[in-house]
């Protein structure tokens, strides 16, 4: 995990530029709606953090932006399907890196990370994928699925591993294969106005073991 508080110079103007765009529901597991951040914007903050992600996370060769966007949770934790009522990954390849950048203030939540208790996964890879998807499909049959509302803290399924706070221009970077979820307060409200929800920047990046 890297963590940098104060991570670009100027947030209000990424707030600015969030607010101008239109957004829109992108994939069916994001509890919320997203617009795509323009390359220029990419490039004030992307390049002096390569070097970074690839000592940090061993990777020898080319580093490729996959997708980066303006992100606002907005769906009320009773309309969540059950998919969105867990931890997830974002996919499963230990290449693939997330950079989850705030830009809202710290009361909108942060970021927890899992380990699934019947197999002891903290994360899933391509090896683990079906032994944990059946795994998972066990404990829903044994445990039922969870109440409706985001995950926070420990259940009967997932064990909270690790939970690190949101904070104004903070941004995390990890490993898109750990289990890990939102941590969204049940009386906080979400707006889809970039000015008043819950706003960050989401960006995906493959690494390489080939020099």
């Amino acid at each position: 995990m890297i963590v940098i508080d104060n991570f670009v110079s100027d947030p209000h103007a990424l707030r600015t530029e969030a607010a101008s765009l239109d957004y829109g529901v992108m994939g069916p597991f994001y509890p919320g709606v997203r617009a795509p951040v323009p390359a220029a914007t990419l490039n004030q903050f992307m390049p002096p953090l390569i070097d970074l992600i690839a000592h940090t996370f061993g990777f020898r060769g080319h580093i490729r932006l996959l997708d980066a966007a303006y992100s606002l949770v907005t769906t009320p934790p009773a309309q969540l399907a059950p998919i969105q009522r867990l931890p997830h990954y974002d996919g499963l390849d230990r290449e693939r890196i997330a950079l989850l950048h705030y830009l809202s203030p710290p009361a909108f939540g942060g970021t927890a990370f899992y380990r699934h208790r019947s197999t002891g996964y903290n994360y899933v890879s391509r090896a683990r994928a079906a032994h944990f998807a059946a795994a998972l499909e066990a404990d829903v049959a044994r445990f039922g699925l969870p109440e409706p509302g985001y995950i926070n803290g420990d259940t009967r399924i997932y064990e909270q591993t690790a939970h690190y706070p949101a904070k104004f221009n903070r941004a995390l970077i990890y490993q898109g294969f750990t289990l890990h979820s939102g941590v969204i307060p049940p009386d906080q409200p979400l707006s889809a106005d970039p000015r008043h929800g819950r706003l960050t920047v989401n960006t995906f990046v493959m690494g390489s073991d080939t020099a």
